[in-house]
Order: structure tokens, then sequence, then C-alpha cells
């Protein structure tokens, strides 16, 4: 497969795994493109955003048209991953799944996916919008001061391409782990641990010490209406949401990770709360991905945190 067949792969993937459906994701795009129409300096604007919903997945630097045989692939991609890359000597590509360089820089941007989720799961547009979009401007703040291009630099320097798979694989956990809990059906919120603790990179994550955990609530208590809106969409949302999603029915949030500020939010509004795991649910969701490349022809090799885990077997 060629690098920017990876790519579309990707983001084909991560439409199709999206909570909002496909039809819902291009009135976005074509919003965007009639935006793009009216601007006066269009070298300034990131065309690949008229295509890609997904601002934090990117080629970050090398030739498209390279074909590629090993993949080295992490949750994180740092300058130690790049200069293993080089050691190996043998590495056609870098995949991160944590946005680097531009995808960095727009990470914000894709957390309007948790807008409508949250409206999805009941939560009025108009509330949803005005709670995560003061979220969205902090996280913006935030990353304004951050060196983007410093890790793409140093893949530039070695010559060895390197690009990120964010929300598209967020997606692909997000739906896995969904379905996952709507086959079994909990009861209670012990239910939903014995069936994440099912999936294997709950199993070796639970080895390693960090296997989900109830952050908020009990074992025995009853799980409700069990909703995803902490598993994408960039970074975490607001900590106002809580109360919101209770008062439209959530008996029990599932997330990757949470704040404590967060976490005193949703016990004052009474619901509980399971965290599946940061890493592990990175990993579900880059395995999912990877296992279709694999089936491609790809050789994977595991960095960066990556509890890898093939379906393929």
């Amino acid at each position: 497969m060629k690098i920017k067949e990876i790519y579309n792969l990707a983001i084909e993937e991560g439409i199709r795994a999206d909570f909002r459906s496909k039809e819902y994701i291009n009135q976005i795009l074509q919003r965007l493109k009639a935006k793009y129409d009216k601007m006066e300096d269009k070298d300034l604007f990131d065309t690949e955003r008229l295509s890609n919903p997904f601002s934090d997945s990117r080629v970050l630097f090398g030739n498209v048209d390279k074909e590629i045989k090993k993949v080295l692939v992490g949750i994180d991609i740092d300058g130690e991953e790049i200069l293993l890359a080089k050691e190996l000597g043998d590495i056609d590509l870098i995949i991160s799944h944590h946005p680097r360089g531009t995808a960095l820089a727009g990470l914000d941007d894709v957390m309007q996916l948790q807008i409508d989720v949250l409206n999805l799961y009941g939560v009025p547009i108009n509330i949803a919008e005005k709670l995560l979009k003061k979220r969205i401007s902090e996280v913006s703040r935030s990353l304004s001061s951050a060196n983007h291009e410093r890790v793409v630099d140093m893949a530039r320097h070695l010559n060895i391409p390197l690009m990120c798979v964010h929300t598209p694989c967020d997606n692909l956990a997000a739906k896995f782990v969904d379905d996952k809990l709507k086959e079994d059906k909990p009861f209670i919120v012990d239910d939903v641990i014995k069936s994440l603790m099912s999936v294997p990179e709950y199993r070796i994550a639970e080895k390693n010490g960090s296997g989900p955990k109830i952050f908020v609530g009990s074992p025995d208590n009853r799980a409700g209406n069990i909703v995803i809106t902490e598993m994408t969409g960039g970074t975490e949302g607001s900590p106002d949401i809580y109360e919101k999603l209770a008062s439209v029915g959530a008996g029990t949030i599932i997330g990757m990770h949470i704040s404590e500020k967060h976490r005193e939010e949703a016990e004052k509004a009474n619901v509980n709360v399971v965290i599946a795991g940061h890493i592990s649910s990175d990993s579900i969701g880059v395995n999912l991905f990877l296992d279709i490349l694999e089936n491609k022809g790809i050789e994977i090799i595991p960095c960066g945190g990556l509890i890898r885990v093939s379906r393929n077997v």
C-alpha cells in the first residue's frame, strides 16, 4: 500500500465508525467548502479539511506515493521512537495515534464531534454547543503554546515518513465498546467492568495495573442507560455536561480518562462513571485499524505504549 492509501483508508474507517451518519458528515464538509469558496486568501487554508473531517489525523511528512511494507506504530511517537525507527533501519512509515504537528494544532476542531454525540444521546444541541464551545476555546488556547513541529522536524531530518491517526481510531474504539456493551447488556456497574474485562487489551492493562475502574458509583449500582460520550472527539469535554446527561437519562458514562474536576461534577450529577483506560482504549482502536493493514500484507512493529492485539488470528 502507498502512504496515501493508508491515509485514505484511515479516514474512511473513521467515518464508517463515527456515531454520526455519513450523510451528516458530508453536510459538515459541504458547509466548510462553501466557506472556503468565499475566502480571499485560500493559500492559508488547510485543504485536507475539505475531504477529511478529522483535523487531528494527517500525513505529516513523506512522499504519499511511497510503497509501504513495514510500519512502526505507537500510541505516542516522540523523538525516542523516531530514533528507534532509524535504528531498526527498515521502517517505511511511522504512525502515531496521538496527534503531532499540524494535527495537534487542529485537535480543538475535532471536538465539535462531542457536540453531535451529546445531541445523539438527547442533550439539546443548543446546550451541548454552549458547554462544549467554552471547553473547545480552552483547549485551543492551551495548544497555542505547544511546539507542534518538533517531532515532525526530527522525522524530516532522518527522512522517515510520519503520519498520525487519532479520531478515526478513537471512533473505532468507541463503536467497539458500544457494540460490546449493547451485546452484553450489563445490569449493574460491576457487570460493565466484567464486560470490558473480556476484551484482551483491557485484560492486559489490568495485569499492568491500569485496567477498567469505577471512578464514580459503586459495583452494585444499576448501570441504567450506558452512554459512550468520552471515548472520542479529541480530548476531555466540559465538566458541566454530566448534569445534562443525567437529566436526559444517562445512568453510566464510559470514558477513557477523567480529571478530578470532571469526576467531582459527575458525582454531583449522580451518574456512574467507568473509566475503561486511556492507553488500552486507544490500543483497541489502533489495533482494529492495524488489523486491516495487516490483512493487506503490511508488517506491524508496535511501540510507544501500543498494546498490540491482532484479531486476524
